[in-house]
């Protein structure tokens, strides 16, 4: 059937076509079904329907098939049924518990990166291979896949260093620490992150408060290759491009496979050429993983997938149940973090989580001996290397490497939480202190977020202030304020927990 093209300037992520219900029951389609779009090109695309937004006679194509047609408002093209992907075949292997061949889980990703399976398709096999696991093969080649697919940055010298967290505590901003630290002992440290899905700030969200942070891979590697670590949105560079499009199915879901998560942290790591990864997993009440025993599980399958692609992998359980240091949102955290390279000066959480985990990098490298890595990497700190490296990546991202701690400003408009007693605070609720500053406008609105004034186990007095939270925009500090006087995300000993009244007051 031969339609004219009225273009919809709408970016959908995926190739789809809108059609009127009078055509499409003419072609013998119906909504999620796929059709052939022909013309000097063609692919595949996916069948919306309507009944008044496109007439009778004519095709709506989304942004991403203008692109790749080519196509303007008065030309037409030829719109066939087509059949079912072999990736979709693939997964209901998926959903019926049978094993996959590697040529089969290629055949998958390619699926997942050519946007020829739907969001319902790919939401499936996420459900699917939530509730049935893949094996340790499978696993494997789902994460080279997942490399195979997407751009990869290749070093010619060795060992290239890398680190990922697992995610879930608020202000981890070690990275802004780390790469410096590794890079200033002469070791490679390509370092691409992500920007925050559900957190208050993602290391490239915090970046990008100092410098920009979108670069394509090559750009990646030749900045690596000059000062030793770039901080980078990953987003940017092609690098796993399946995971980011899994990961945007995962969020709604509130789901997280476990082959997925592995997959997804190694195919990163992969990509960018490391050899030698650091991983941390935070663990404890709040974290996305509960206990040690589940990070000790973890951190064998990573250690054993690590194996599999040729990475030395190491593992660091750390204490999750509290904040890293005392901010969560971007310019708060850069702020902080820009104050421990200054001068040491911070709280000892994230200057002793930051020495740990880069400790670790400097002794797999080979730069410090065993048991010696923490040392080196304080020292790194004190003596104001990491300091300088620091200005060094700020400057080739394109950032003004003269910045201070004192010039980074918080949001204007703030509210102070006080503590309603006297006693010590005993608890402290990670998800509703990240609740909290996405309120206020982080991780978008870089000056968001809350600065914590005290921390678990700490003695505080009535009225005294624990938290302040900070806005760009009044309307979003209310909001904030509101959220955390209705749920707190604090607890103090000594505080009622709560009244239960008899059945004559009911």
């Amino acid at each position: 059937m031969q339609l004219k093209v009225q273009p919809l300037n709408i970016k959908v992520g995926k190739y789809k076509v809108v059609l009127n219900t009078v055509d499409a029951k003419e072609l013998g389609v119906n909504e999620g079904d796929r059709v052939r779009v022909r013309d000097h090109d063609s692919l595949t695309a996916i069948v919306d329907f309507t009944e008044d937004m496109i007439s009778p006679g004519m095709v709506g194509l989304y942004h991403e098939v203008q692109e790749k047609l080519q196509r303007e408002w008065t030309e037409t093209v030829d719109i066939s049924p087509a059949s079912i992907p072999k990736s979709a075949q693939v997964i209901k292997k998926v959903m019926n518990k049978q094993k996959l061949t590697k040529e089969e889980i290629y055949l998958l990703v390619n699926g997942i990166v050519d946007e020829s399976l739907s969001d319902i398709e790919l939401s499936a096999f996420m459900t699917a291979s939530y509730i049935n696991d893949m094996s340790d093969d499978e696993t494997e080649w789902l994460t080279r896949a997942m490399i195979d697919t997407g751009e990869k940055i290749e070093f010619d010298t060795h060992p290239v260093m890398d680190k990922h967290s697992i995610g879930g505590v608020p202000g981890n901003k070690i990275s802004l620490l780390v790469v410096p630290i590794v890079a200033a002992n002469g070791l490679m440290i390509p370092k691409t992150s992500s920007r925050a899905i559900t957190g208050a700030g993602g290391t490239s969200d915090l970046m990008e408060v100092l410098a920009p942070v979108e670069f394509n891979a090559s750009e990646v590697r030749s900045m690596t290759e000059k000062i030793g670590g770039v901080l980078a949105w990953g987003g940017a560079t092609n690098i796993a491009p399946a995971d980011d499009k899994l990961i945007r199915i995962e969020y709604p879901l509130s789901i997280d496979p476990h082959c997925q998560l592995l997959a997804s942290i190694m195919a990163k790591k992969g990509s960018v050429g490391a050899d030698q990864v650091v991983i941390d997993i935070p663990t404890g009440e709040g974290t996305k993983i509960k206990n040690v025993q589940e990070g000790r599980k973890l951190a064998r399958d990573l250690i054993n997938l690590g194996e599999r692609l040729g990475m030395n992998v190491e593992c660091a359980l750390t204490y999750g149940s509290s904040p890293v240091g005392r901010t969560v949102g971007p310019a708060l955290e850069v702020r902080e973090a820009l104050k421990v390279l200054e001068s040491m000066e911070g709280p000892n959480s994230l200057i002793e989580k930051s020495t740990s985990i880069a400790g670790m990098l400097l002794e797999m490298g080979g730069v410090a001996i065993k048991g010696q890595g923490r040392k080196v990497a304080e020292n790194t700190l004190k003596n104001g290397y990491a300091l300088n490296k620091m200005k060094e990546i700020i400057d080739i991202q394109g950032g003004d490497s003269n910045v201070t701690s004192d010039d980074i400003n918080a949001g204007e408009y703030t509210h102070k939480l006080t503590a309603p007693t006297d006693g010590y605070l005993i608890e402290f609720n990670n998800k509703r202190l990240i609740e909290i500053a996405r309120l206020a406008g982080a991780p978008n609105d870089k000056g968001a977020g809350v600065l914590i004034h005290k921390k678990r186990g700490e003695s505080v007095k009535k009225d005294q202030a624990v938290l302040t939270i900070h806005a760009e925009k009044e309307y979003k500090l209310k909001n904030a304020v509101k959220s955390a006087q209705m749920n707190s995300p604090i607890m103090i000993e000594g505080m009622l927990l709560e009244r239960v009244p008899s059945y004559k007051e009911l």
